[in-house]
């Protein structure tokens, strides 16, 4: 099916409702909204409708389309990540959660503030927002490109418009009340997707004359359904204990040191409501996961049984894994299907991005400026910067972004949450009282070591090449510098804020 069979009148009557309902619960929930209420929502947010809006906040377009399109070169190991997240919600749930709340914290990098000094506090809130910028324009630029590539070029609509257009509407519908809002868009959001791939599911099984047992069977019995992988060693990628190992820490970093995944948490009315949405997030997301994959692998069987010549770069002759699905779709399914599919992905990416621009924003007005109470008119123009912040970068990715944008994403995040694991460790474990003004060094330092490590690692380490758990050599660098810069105890007018 060519996008052009969808008449641009339905698919823009779509968008529009779609958005339509979003800007009603942003009214709704705005009513008498105070400027603290966009930062932490009165704390009153209940805990089932975060848990349920966290698991689109953390998918995103980026499981939507690189998950079931990675399928085709590492079978189900990707699970075995999923599989690390448990041990990492964990030390969230028992750890990270609790320090938050007794202390009272807004920005979890107050902690820091508490813990270190100024500097640290800074140090931590600048990798954040450089991660959530880098991370936010990951994802909403998989999703433009998408609507770039396979509706919106057919009717001379440019790149940059579309990407500049979607942001400029998250803005709108998240400007007033922040979280407030995105803990009931986030809601809806998700339902939205987790429909479209199980409506895409059912669709490619029923296309291939498959029922609900026999399609499990022929995912199990294909090429793609390997879960776990022991044999290769720890030179291979997807060793398990690598992969469950990088889950655990990937979890903790980007999600328990992440503002913008906190930020719904602490909206909370309690700890032991925070503590009940982990849990059941966690549930959500493992289930919806394993359908994500197991789309993935119907995609392949379903490209092989009707011999499909599905997207390649024209210059590398390379499999374009996160093209695979829309390519589907749109070219192949009925029209029904190419609507829903961009329901899902709408909902997938904004999902990510209305949280990221609250969360942007929230972080640099109590951690930068120093203000919980920033007055409104200034708030309103960091909101604006950073969606102006995130359309140049987007931008930018549409000419250098190559490979899969899930492992892109995760490379990243390995340098720049690094820093964040290192501090919020060392501050937990030890009672050593560090040098302040060192840490923004330190910070940059061991991100430059640890990619130096990774380029020589084959050279160094005996044909050793690292993958996500890049993170881990990255916080214990910055532990070790930490620690180089440390006196045996706190002074005893610190001693009180520590844990």
């Amino acid at each position: 099916m060519n996008p052009l069979n969808l008449s641009s009148t339905i698919l823009f009557l779509v968008v529009a409702v779609y958005f339509l309902v979003l800007f009603f619960i942003a009214r709704m929930t705005s009513k008498q909204a105070s400027n603290l209420d966009f930062f932490n929502g009165s704390r009153q947010s209940p805990w089932f409708v975060v848990a349920f809006g966290m698991v689109g906040a953390s998918l995103s377009g980026v499981t939507f389309l690189s998950v079931p399109g990675m399928v085709h070169s590492v079978q189900f190991s990707y699970f075995q990540t999923v599989m690390g997240y448990a041990l990492g919600y964990a030390v969230i749930l028992y750890v990270l959660l609790p320090l938050y709340y007794r202390r009272n914290l807004i920005s979890i990098y107050g902690y820091l503030f508490q813990r270190y000094g100024y500097y640290s506090q800074k140090t931590g809130s600048l990798f954040f927002i450089l991660s959530r910028i880098i991370g936010a324009s990951f994802r909403m630029y998989l999703m433009t490109m998408v609507l770039h590539d396979f509706i919106f070029v057919y009717y001379g609509i440019p790149f940059w418009l579309t990407s500049l257009v979607s942001l400029m509407l998250i803005w709108s519908y998240t400007v007033k009340a922040g979280i407030k809002t995105i803990i009931w868009t986030d809601t809806l959001q998700t339902l939205f997707m987790i429909i479209a791939v199980i409506v895409a599911v059912i669709s490619l099984a029923s296309a291939m004359q498959l029922d609900f047992v026999a399609a499990i069977n022929e995912i199990k019995n294909s090429d793609y359904s390997q879960v776990l992988f022991f044999s290769e060693g720890w030179s291979d990628k997807n060793n398990f204990y690598k992969q469950f190992l990088a889950g655990a820490f990937l979890a903790i970093v980007m999600t328990g040191l992440d503002q913008d995944m906190m930020q719904k948490n602490l909206s909370c009315r309690n700890l032991k409501e925070s503590q009940k949405n982990i849990r059941w997030f966690f549930l959500i997301l493992v289930i919806v996961n394993i359908i994500f994959l197991c789309l993935g692998a119907l995609l392949y069987l379903y490209a092989q049984k009707f011999a499909l010549n599905l997207p390649t770069n024209p210059s590398t002759g390379m499999l374009i894994t996160d093209k695979v699905f829309p390519f589907v779709v749109f070219e192949t399914m009925p029209a029904y299907m190419g609507i829903v599919f961009l329901i899902g992905l709408l909902a997938a990416a904004y999902s990510t991005a209305d949280s990221a621009l609250t969360s942007l924003t929230t972080s640099f007005c109590v951690d930068v400026l120093g203000k919980i109470n920033t007055a409104k008119r200034k708030r309103i123009m960091i909101h604006l910067s950073f969606t102006l912040v995130l359309f140049i970068t987007i931008v930018v990715f549409r000419y250098i972004l190559e490979a899969s944008v899930i492992q892109s994403l995760f490379t990243i995040a390995a340098y720049t949450y690094g820093p964040l694991l290192g501090l919020f460790a060392f501050g937990i474990l030890s009672k050593r009282k560090i040098k302040d003004k060192a840490v923004p060094y330190l910070a940059i330092i061991a991100p430059v070591v640890t990619y130096f490590i990774d380029k020589y690692s084959e050279q160094l380490l005996f044909g050793y090449k690292f993958s996500f758990e890049l993170l881990l050599v990255n916080g214990l660098l910055m532990s070790i510098g930490l620690v180089l810069f440390s006196q045996k105890q706190l002074q005893n007018q610190q001693k009180s804020v520590t844990i």
